[in-house]
């Protein structure tokens, strides 16, 4: 194909098409593949989020098998023994009792009257006891309920009393291992009144009992499990 002369050119030589600088050549629009749509542009946060994702993949979470306890192991392994129990037991009996008995004795005492008989009339005289001795006892019942309050709140919020801390033992609820509360704790103390029936059964149950539990644990569901 011919082009006409240039006026403008001194030469008279056709002016030939621009070629491309010299380089790279310059491409045309690349098109997509036969048989695969063009991808929509991609979201670099969406993508940043994905290759997060990639580089710590989440454990799938399994669901528990139905009736098992947690704590269950734990529980079973560390129930504490009878012996540990009863020496706990002595502990505080003799922290919150040594007193109150010595007052209830002395007290009780000084309650009782005298009789004495007199030979020349053939007649007994009975004088009445000293009112003092009256308080006495009352005072020494009003230091065991003290007492069984201030071991019940111990039990409820720490699991221990002194006698049970000093045998590494400690009282928690059978379904999760944790503490009873003040509330649970006095009530278990006074279910303890079953334990006496029939010679003491319910304090020797725990001998053969799975749990080591006493009539008071059952009724509660509470376990006295090693502390340590």
């Amino acid at each position: 194909m011919s082009y006409p002369p240039d006026p403008n050119n001194p030469y008279g030589q056709p002016q030939q098409p621009q070629q491309p600088g010299y380089g790279y050549p310059q491409q045309p629009p690349q098109q997509p593949a036969y048989g695969y749509p063009q991808q929509p542009p991609v979201d670099p946060y969406a993508q940043a989020q994905q290759q997060q994702a990639y580089g710590y993949p989440q454990q799938p979470q399994y669901p528990g098998y139905p009736g098992t306890d947690p704590y269950a192991g734990y529980v079973q392994n560390t129930y504490a023994g009878w012996g540990s129990r009863v020496v706990a037991t002595l502990i505080d009996g003799l922290i919150i009792g040594i007193v109150p008995i010595i007052l209830i004795i002395a007290g009780g005492a000084m309650s009782v009257g005298s009789t004495t008989y007199d030979p020349n009339t053939g007649t007994y005289d009975t004088t009445g006891g000293n009112s003092f001795g009256g308080v006495l006892v009352i005072l020494g019942y009003l230091i065991i309920f003290a007492g069984s309050l201030w071991l019940a709140y111990m039990e409820g919020t720490t699991g221990q009393t002194i006698g049970k801390r000093s045998v590494n033992i400690r009282v928690v609820r059978e379904a999760d291992g944790q503490y009873l509360g003040f509330g649970a704790a006095f009530v278990r103390r006074l279910a303890h009144i079953l334990d006496n029936f029939l010679c003491c059964l319910g304090y020797l149950w725990p001998l053969w009992d799975a749990k080591k539990q006493t009539f008071a644990d059952k009724i509660m569901s509470t376990v006295v499990v090693k502390s340590s």
